[in-house]
């Protein structure tokens, strides 16, 4: 697994410790002002520590400081992003499939923005399911984003074993549903390429996902799945559980992107009366409990 950002500070040779000290201990809120995305960054690398040849200190007393300035800057992050919007998507995978239509009902109820990544393949089995893409095509609270053509035939080494053929896959689905955002989920891969980050879970969807990503799209995988039964077709975990990891990701800013939490969710785990009373219960608990805002994936990563 893997993950380049820009790093917060410049490399050097010279800077004494000391001055680690100093530049961390920067007023937070008037850095934010004229550096959009600070927090983000002193998240991702609280502290580095230049080699210092004049001024050397032992590993112990280095190693020591590192960890107790790491966890100083941490939490003061962490308190200062407290203070800022909390930002949850949504999304849905594999539709349309039955559970879409209740799907796009729920989300008109609640008013809230959703986010489903579509196959090609299955908007084209019924006319039923064409009927509910439209749908989601129709509806001002639901975007529609790439899952392949053909969900790699659920052969997912083989597929992504030509990478060529199966950027073609995903190159079709877009043309076919007539896809407006350049924004692809990889079946069967939790892999995110965007801005400043690369993260791979499976190297055999690596290539595919570059090539992607080289030709203008952004791939984001997710934080928390809710699994779906594979016989029934129901969730499998209780809502107080994906409730609790939401919150956990969110408040122990371990999601991917601090503030940000993506949920993953299955069009077919909504077929059901319980499945759908299911995902009412979520979305009125994050609702009547938390301040989190609903989003659009395009619109993902709001950086502090």
């Amino acid at each position: 697994m893997s993950i380049s950002a820009a790093s917060s500070l410049p490399d050097t040779d010279t800077l004494e410790v000391d001055s680690i000290v100093g530049l961390s201990d920067l007023k937070l809120e008037d850095t934010v002002k004229n550096q959009k995305g600070y927090l983000t960054e002193r998240w991702r690398n609280p502290i580095q520590v230049p080699v210092d040849t004049l001024n050397p200190i032992s590993k112990d007393s280095l190693d020591r400081f590192v960890r107790m300035e790491r966890r100083r800057v941490r939490d003061s992050v962490r308190q200062e992003l407290n203070k800022l919007p909390k930002h949850v998507y949504f999304t849905f995978d594999d539709g349309p499939l039955i559970g879409s239509s209740a799907i796009d009902s729920i989300a008109k109820a609640k008013n809230i923005k959703i986010n489903v990544f579509l196959v090609g393949r299955h908007a084209n089995i019924s006319k039923r399911l064409k009927r509910d893409f439209q749908r989601y095509k129709d509806n001002a609270l639901v975007e529609c984003y790439n899952h392949s053509y053909t969900h790699a035939g659920n052969r997912f080494t083989t597929f992504y074993s030509n990478p060529v053929s199966a950027y073609e896959d995903f190159e079709k689905n877009e043309l076919d549903l007539e896809l407006t955002h350049k924004i692809v989920r990889l079946p069967g891969r939790n892999i995110w390429i965007y801005d400043d980050v690369r993260r791979i879970d499976l190297k055999s969807g690596a290539s595919t996902a570059d090539m992607l990503y080289t030709n203008g799209y952004k791939i984001y995988g997710w934080d928390v799945e809710w699994r779906i039964h594979g016989a029934s077709g129901i969730p499998v975990q209780p809502v107080n559980e994906i409730y609790t990891r939401i919150r956990n990701y969110m408040d122990n800013k371990s999601s991917m992107e601090p503030n940000n939490v993506v949920l993953l969710m299955h069009d077919d785990m909504f077929q059901s009366k319980k499945g759908q009373q299911l995902l009412s219960s979520l979305i009125d608990t994050i609702q009547t409990t938390t301040d989190y805002k609903f989003e659009f994936i395009r619109d993902y990563p709001f950086r502090y």
